[in-house]
């Protein structure tokens, strides 16, 4: 019996305690999650997945039903949307008023997303780092810093009238006491991000092989 082996997406606890830019963003989180995985490219080449994210672009390479309204994710890189620069806005899902804006970004390194609009300190940070390792490989780190300002945001999430599932959701979490706010969305984010990551190498693995993801 042959039995596949699903890459890990846990950060190691140096990966988890290393600084990482947009860090700064949110200075007092009340939640930290770390994801990592190794992918068998240089950064160059794992870079233009990063930079065409966001729906109704490249999509988020997660579970498109949620997050992309069932809308299949790109299994090809896209030139149209290579350009990335501060400001530009990536939609979270479609037709949702929330949405990510890039506050850095340095390619092929460094990714780094935070919330369109809310309170000042920001309510969220997302940032994607790009590690080079031996024989052409790329360590994948991402990490999301999230703030008190989170919650107020959640609680008023989506548009009147227009709520996607997404923001009953949100506005659902942004009830819960803190200790358990912190293992649901854990949870959730946790599902949502790996879905993320495995699609991101799924398709970098493709280019490699010159085969379908």
């Amino acid at each position: 019996m042959i039995r596949m082996r699903t890459p890990s997406c846990r950060a190691s606890r140096a990966e988890r305690v290393r600084p990482l830019p947009g860090d700064e963003i949110v200075r007092e989180p009340i939640a930290v999650f770390d994801h990592a995985i190794t992918l068998a490219a240089p950064p160059e080449n794992v870079w233009p997945w990063l930079a065409q994210m966001g729906a109704g672009r490249g999509g988020w390479y997660s579970w498109d039903f949620v997050d992309n309204g069932g809308s299949p994710s790109a299994s090809t890189i896209l030139p149209q949307y290579q350009s990335i620069a501060p400001g530009d806005v990536l939609a979270a899902v479609p037709g949702a008023a929330d949405a990510f804006v890039v506050a850095a970004v340095d390619p092929p390194r460094t990714l780094v997303l935070t919330s369109a609009v809310g309170p000042t300190p920001p309510a969220v940070s997302w940032s994607f780092a790009l590690q080079p390792l031996a024989a052409d490989r790329t360590r994948l780190l991402v990490r999301v810093r999230a703030g008190a300002a989170w919650r107020d945001l959640a609680r008023h999430a989506g548009a009147p009238g227009a709520l996607t599932p997404i923001d009953y959701v949100y506005r659902a979490l942004a009830r819960l006491p803190l200790p358990l706010l912190r293992t649901a969305a854990g949870f959730g984010h946790s599902v949502m991000e790996k879905r993320m990551l495995r699609g991101i190498r799924r398709r970098v693995q493709s280019a490699v092989d010159g085969s379908r993801p």
